[in-house]
């Protein structure tokens, strides 16, 4: 559970599909400066993401807030 009371939030990268559910690891974690959410960045096995791939992918939501990458 987050802090928020909720599920954790996650993005999954490396897919380009709707999914359900989905089983991976966490790459990295979005740690919101300005919110009490942190966010998991999870990829499928043997997939790899640079921070600068993660920032591009995670922008249209995180541009909102002030953050970093924590890996």
């Amino acid at each position: 559970m987050a802090p928020d009371g909720e599920e954790q939030d996650a993005y999954v990268l490396g897919i380009h599909t709707a999914v359900k559910e989905f089983t991976g690891r966490v790459i990295a974690v979005i740690h919101r400066e300005d919110d009490v959410e942190e966010k998991w960045v999870v990829a499928p096995d043997g997939i790899y993401f640079s921070e600068e791939e993660i920032k591009v992918y995670v922008d249209f939501q995180e541009r909102f807030f002030k953050y970093s990458i924590l890996r």
